[in-house]
This record gives C-alpha cells, structure tokens and sequence, in this order.
C-alpha cells in the first residue's frame, strides 16, 4: 500500500476505531486497497465489511461499537443496556441488541438478537456516542422496563436487581420507570415491587 493511500486510511479512522468497507470506499480507497491495509496489519477484519484501526484504542464499551455496526438497525438492550448503565452484577457473554420484527437479522458471533415490534423501539431510545460512532441505546428507565418483561428470557431475579439499584440510587423516578412499564405493558407486574422498594 502506498504511504499516500496509508495516510488517506489513517485518516479515515482518526476518529473512530470501526469502520465499514462502503464507508472506507465512499474516502476514496478500494477494495484492494482495503485487502493491501489487512495483509500489511494496519487494519484488521473484525466482521464481514467491517474493519478495525490495528492501534485503536478501545473503550469497555468496545463490543457494543461492534455489534451496532454489524446490525446498524439495533438498539442495544436488556442485560448489555444494564451492563452499559451500571446496574447489574451480570457481566453478559453476548451483546444483547433489539431488532424490529420482521427484519434483517444477520448471525453474528457474540450478538443475541431480541424481536420488538416496530412501534416500541421509538420510546426510550438514547444515542451515545462511544468511540466515534452512535451507538443506541434503551433508555434506564426502558432497560428496567424491558427486563420485566422479557423476564422469562432474563429472569425475575435479574429484573428485581436492576430495579432495586435503580430505586436505591435514585437513578430514575417511579413516574419514569411507571411511564415506561405502562408502554412496555408491564406496569401491574412491575408495580408490586416498586411498592416494596418505596
């Protein structure tokens, strides 16, 4: 690769540590200059179309990056939204990400797909941005919504937890976590427990 097209790639990356190939080619670089990168370390493959800067520096958020780039239309949920807002023990194997139903759903490696409905992945959805991409995420107050209701897949257990934190360091108010456990219709399930956590 020629140290114009190396400068040009390093570029490209400055600021972010993930980038897909139509991105890299839309910078003016191709294909084989992408393959020359790869062979040479300066990138590498992390998933079909998508590579990482060799010398990027990564955060703990790193695997979230990832998997929003893999499944751009998903919202990173559940046990990886509890993981990313610092209340949960759990430490999940897999990013969790929410997906419509009836779309794309590509097989990743270390990427657990759930199936919402369209309308209710437009409440409650935050973007961060974490290592030059928008990563989405559920909202708090969404995240502990959502687990009381995919608590068959989670467990109620892990559904209290997150609500006990919640509650004791008053990371949400009871008409946020009520407004979006009557959204996620999970309000008369949710209610008993917040009553005992008051």
């Amino acid at each position: 690769m020629n140290p114009r097209k190396t400068k040009h790639l390093m570029k490209a990356f400055k600021t972010a540590t993930m980038l897909p190939s139509k991105e890299l080619e839309a910078r003016g670089l191709q294909r084989g200059d992408i393959q020359a990168a790869v062979r040479s370390g300066v990138i590498s493959r992390v998933a079909s179309g998508l590579y990482r800067f060799s010398e990027a520096e990564v955060t703990e958020n790193h695997s979230l990056v990832q998997a929003s780039r893999i499944v751009p239309h998903g919202v990173v949920c559940l046990l990886s939204a509890l993981r990313f807002h610092e209340t949960t023990t759990q430490a999940p194997h897999e990013v969790w990400l929410a997906v419509p139903r009836d779309s794309w759903r590509p097989k990743a490696k270390g990427i657990r797909l759930v199936q919402f409905a369209k309308n209710a992945l437009g409440e409650g959805i935050e973007a961060h941005k974490i290592e030059g991409a928008v990563v989405r995420v559920t909202s708090l107050a969404r995240t502990v919504a959502d687990c009381f209701k995919f608590r068959n897949k989670i467990g109620l257990d892990v559904a209290v937890e997150a609500l006990r934190d919640v509650r004791s360091r008053r990371k949400c108010s009871v008409d946020e976590l009520l407004r979006q456990a009557r959204l996620c219709r999970v309000a008369k399930v949710m209610q008993p427990y917040l009553e005992a956590l008051s």
